[in-house]
């Protein structure tokens, strides 16, 4: 009894270093790591359920850095460096975790009406996975942001405005648009279409992702 049950925690810890793989393999072998999302068995959604809450967590956490608002965080004297760290971790992981959920029933919404038999939580371990180089972006951008501006980049007005502003800018515009062309790879590797039904798949799910995040924030911004 005790080696069945030493048997299966190892094919559980192997299962879930597989997904954790799986999380930079998708840079490089995306429609591979796409095509084993098939497998949407309980066993296996359990075994990629922590790589998925560190991406989407991670991801939220670059998105909230890259909003302008995060860049007159320390305009108020009483901020410091700690406590707008705090802050943006919270603010990320909130984020990270709102858009997960809102985003994948989306991606769920347009995958089905054009013809998917995908499950609501395929659909969102599939965003995860396509949003892994908005986590990519924080160790590439924000070491070199802080080293050439170090906390102007959370305040008006700052060292970092200018050409340099820009370039990281470009910089940020091209990881989303890295994660969105992983969708539609993911979209199309995970359902077996064409390249044009994936594109309008995710092209439909961003869409309605963005209309209701705008209503969403012209509500909170109004209350």
């Amino acid at each position: 009894m005790n080696a069945v049950v030493s048997r299966a925690a190892s094919e559980v810890d192997q299962s879930e270093r597989a997904w954790w793989l799986r999380a930079l393999a998708v840079l490089q072998s995306p429609s591979a790591v796409f095509v084993a999302l098939r497998d949407d068995s309980t066993d296996a959604a359990e075994a990629r359920q922590e790589p998925v809450t560190a991406i989407v967590i991670l991801a939220g956490i670059a998105a909230v850095l890259a909003a302008p608002r995060t860049g007159t965080l320390m305009d108020d004297v009483i901020m410091d460096g700690l406590s707008a760290a705090v802050i943006i971790f919270l603010a990320g992981a909130l984020y990270g975790l709102s858009v997960y959920w809102l985003a994948g029933g989306t991606l769920f919404f347009s995958s089905e009406h054009l013809g998917s038999l995908g499950s609501y939580r395929r659909s969102r371990h599939l965003l995860a996975y396509a949003a892994v180089p908005l986590v990519l972006s924080l160790p590439v951008i924000w070491p070199v942001r802080l080293a050439l501006y170090g906390s102007d980049v959370f305040k008006s007005g700052g060292s970092d405005s200018g050409v340099g502003a820009h370039v990281f800018s470009a910089l940020e515009i091209g990881f989303v648009a890295w994660a969105v062309v992983l969708l539609v790879v993911g979209v199309r590797a995970v359902n077996g279409w064409t390249w044009w039904r994936a594109l309008a798949a995710a092209t439909l799910a961003v869409g309605l992702t963005a209309g209701l995040l705008a209503v969403l924030g012209v509500i909170l911004h109004g209350a």
